[in-house]
């Protein structure tokens, strides 16, 4: 189909909550042109085009997405959809008051006007202010020019609580981003208010969910050709607005960027450009802390021995029936004032090492701006705002990096052993301080560009010329052959239980480099990388699948397994869509995880038990004699067979997205590429569908002739589900497919499916 040539004069206004730079010519003007999937290529001259040209395209394909979340971020959640729905954040979903409560609180708060007063880097530089201002005024010219009534998404289409959107929101998504894994997270702790139909245990944090990710950075020693390779594969939410949207951004002679972006964000967080590629783990280091305040009376505290006032926060939440639900919350020096585990004498607050934090959104617009990898990291540490990540990165010289440049409290060992309080509830186990005393503030690095967090100085960081690699490990075994120690231990403790998922991870790589897996001659080529990460295997059956047998064998009595037995004997434990008995062994392995009684310690079902002196070994085996084993296996076979479903259920017939049926196993089990889904096995022998898991998979190979990369968006480019674009990539993940990128001015040319759209826009 030729190129479509489409101009669209877009005129009106787009609100904004600071004065929008100036574009060259008085307004803003992009070029996207759409290939393969959908998949947009904006180019602009100018970072305010650029932002205009991405919020456009964004808008045509989540609009809704992004709507329904600017009711979250402004606390209105509560007047639209009712105050004890579930809120639409899908990382930590809360009562749509308590979340109302929590916003309002933050723009109560002024933190983001605060920042935005303050130059970079800690505030935001002109150059992504402009950014974000061309990315508000693209999605309110789309919405001007299509009409709430038109939509083209009927989740959100004619609705009340769908309009443009301020500069504002896009600054309080980014901060919120940043707090996801601290302050956002106790959403009901800061508030006080809990699921009304829960206990009052109930009212303790919620656990955090499951981080999962995995990240390579592959050196010249790790690879054929001898230049730098990446893989990414971020396990983020299917559903909201924590997916990943694919894009490339460039304004000539000056970016030119390719990755995925998280929805609502105008800059790409995991990707490449011609000579460096990057992406990110979850970092399980400390990024926050909890005070324990000595109180004076109801409503101070001591510090040294001198009373200090508590803060009183008033705020109102708009309900449906138009009237007004108020709150007073308390705050500290620290930070908000828990609602949980306050006594007569103590209180608790919460201290984020990220509650005034911009500066990722521009480290991540530096970093795309990088021409080496020492580019690359003097970017991070010039804004210092990574929020709960590691990064992994590599450069066309083949030179492998790893850092933990998140934001961790300044809190040294000697301290977190001298100001250790216990925890006022179960779930805050970690880091709960003496807040009466100075002598137990966060400490400050010179190198530091913020007070009270540590350096780059401090922080865990390798640098190789094989590899590098993650899998939401702690730092110590990011490459086997030089074991990181000595950090602080807020950062993560060292010597410990890899888990099967990291250590899966690791063999994966050392048998490519060995040759091993049947792959061909060593090292890694674009092509080995696609059939490592997409192989499917399943660590705990492989560790444990010769005692599973031998108990098979040596129990006669189990006669009801025999059947199972068989199924597991012959499944060669990899997770494909047609791979019977993956779901048999999730069921069973699901099972030995748990308590034995109430209240008893949780079952371990290893026969070898974990060394740290062999930490890529152990631990190994089943303890097939263990009656415990048994009876799981037993009680599995039974939820098989009361049900009348077949032991040979595969995850094609158990586990969908969309209807379309998706490959993989879970976290515990040991898997590389893992899925979660919403709930355990149905009696119809199906699974809830897929919420979490691989989402945005990219493979990049850097040459001195420029990138070669493949990717996948697992969840496809779209949440409306009338769009083409809705599940198309979901389709080709579940075939074990990949998209073959174009980035080149020619390779986008090329695609005889091209679509090509100019848009302009006022101010």
């Amino acid at each position: 189909m030729p190129t479509a040539a489409i101009t669209l004069a877009l005129l009106a206004p787009a609100v904004a909550a600071v004065p929008p730079a100036e574009a060259a010519g008085g307004g803003y003007s992009a070029t996207i042109r759409r290939t393969e999937y959908g998949i947009p290529h904006i180019t602009a001259k100018d970072y305010g085009g650029l932002g205009f040209g991405y919020g456009y395209a964004f808008a045509q394909d989540n609009l809704c997405t992004l709507a329904s979340w600017v009711v979250t971020l402004r606390g209105e959640r509560s007047r639209y959809f009712g105050p004890e729905a579930e809120s639409d954040d899908p990382v930590r979903p809360v009562s749509n008051l308590a979340g109302d409560v929590y916003y309002k609180s933050v723009a109560a708060s002024g933190v983001v006007r605060r920042l935005l007063a303050r130059p970079a880097p800690v505030g935001p530089s002109d150059e992504l202010r402009r950014l974000v201002d061309g990315y508000v005024a693209g999605y309110n010219r789309y919405l001007a020019d299509t009409g709430v009534a038109n939509l083209p998404d009927p989740t959100c289409r004619g609705k009340a609580w769908v309009g443009p959107i301020t500069a504002t929101d896009m600054w309080n998504n980014l901060l919120d981003l940043a707090r996801m894994t601290s302050s956002s997270s106790f959403k009901e702790a800061v508030t006080g208010i809990a699921e009304p139909e829960g206990p009052p245990e109930d009212k303790r944090p919620k656990p955090e969910p499951a981080a999962g990710s995995n990240a390579w950075a592959l050196g010249r020693r790790a690879t054929r050709g001898g230049g730098g390779m990446v893989l990414a594969d971020p396990h983020f939410p299917w559903q909201g607005i924590r997916r990943f949207y694919q894009v490339q951004l460039t304004i000539p002679g000056v970016l030119d960027v390719s990755g995925g972006s998280l929805y609502g964000t105008p800059v790409v967080q995991i990707g490449h450009n011609a000579k460096v590629a990057w992406t990110h783990t979850v970092s399980h280091a400390q990024h926050f802390t909890v005070y324990r305040l000595k109180l004076a009376d109801g409503h101070s505290y001591t510090v040294d021995g001198r009373a200090e006032p508590m803060g009183e926060q008033e705020v109102e939440v708009t309900l449906p029936d138009g009237t007004v639900s108020g709150h007073t919350l308390l705050t500290s020096r620290y930070g908000p004032v828990l609602a949980i585990g306050r006594t007569d004498e103590a209180a608790y607050a919460l201290a984020d090492a990220n509650a005034a934090n911009l500066r990722a959104a521009d480290e991540w617009l530096a970093m795309a701006r990088a021409g080496s990898l020492d580019e690359l990291r003097t970017a991070q540490r010039t804004y210092q705002g990574m929020p709960f990540v590691h990064t992994l990165a590599t450069d066309a010289s083949g030179t492998a990096y790893f850092a933990d440049t998140s934001l961790v409290p300044h809190v040294t060992d000697a301290e977190a052993e001298r100001c250790a309080r216990p925890s006022p509830v179960p779930g805050l186990d970690a880091y709960v301080l003496d807040g009466s005393t100075s002598a137990c503030l966060w400490g400050r690095d010179g190198d530091a560009v913020v007070p009270g967090v540590f350096g780059p100085g401090n922080q865990p960081r390798l640098v190789r010329a094989d590899y590098v690699a993650n899998s939401n490990n702690t730092y110590w075994m990011t490459n086997p052959a030089k074991p990181l120690t000595g950090y602080p231990e807020a950062y993560g403790q060292t010597g410990t239980d890899l888990e099967p998922r990291p250590r899966v991870s690791l063999d994966m790589i050392a048998q490519r480099l060995s040759g091993a897996d049947g792959l061909g001659a060593p090292g890694f080529t674009l092509e080995t990388l696609q059939a490592t990460v997409r192989g499917k295997r399943n660590l705990t059956f492989e560790l444990m699948r010769d005692d599973l047998l031998k108990l098979c064998r040596t129990h006669p009595e189990l006669l009801d397994v025999r059947e199972a037995c068989r199924t597991l004997e012959k499944w060669n434990g990899r997770a494909t869509l047609d791979g019977e008995g993956t779901v048999l062994w999730r069921e069973f392995f699901s099972r030995l995880g748990r308590p034995t009684k109430p209240g008893e310690p949780v079952f371990s079902p290893w026969r070898v038990p974990f060394d740290p002196a062999r930490p890529l070994t152990t631990p190994s085996g089943l303890k097939s004699d263990d009656p415990t084993v048994r009876q799981a296996l037993a009680d599995a076979v039974l939820r098989f067979r009361s049900n009348r479903i077949p032991l040979t259920l595969t995850p094609g017939q158990a586990q969908s997205y969309s209807s379309i049926p998706i490959p993989g196993c879970t976290e515990g089990e040991g898997c590389f590429d893992r899925v979660r889904t919403g709930g355990p096995l149905g009696t119809d022998g199906r699974y809830p569908e897929v919420n979490t898991g691989s989402s945005f998979l990219m493979a990049v190979e850097l040459t001195k002739d420029g990138p070669r990369t493949r990717t996948v968006l697992t969840y496809s480019l779209s949440a409306n589900p009338a769009s083409p674009h809705h599940t198309d990539q979901t389709a080709l993940f579940s075939r074990g497919g990949w998209v073959t990128e174009r980035f080149t001015p020619a390779e986008i040319a090329a695609d005889p499916h091209l679509e090509t759209v100019t848009v302009h826009g006022g101010h």
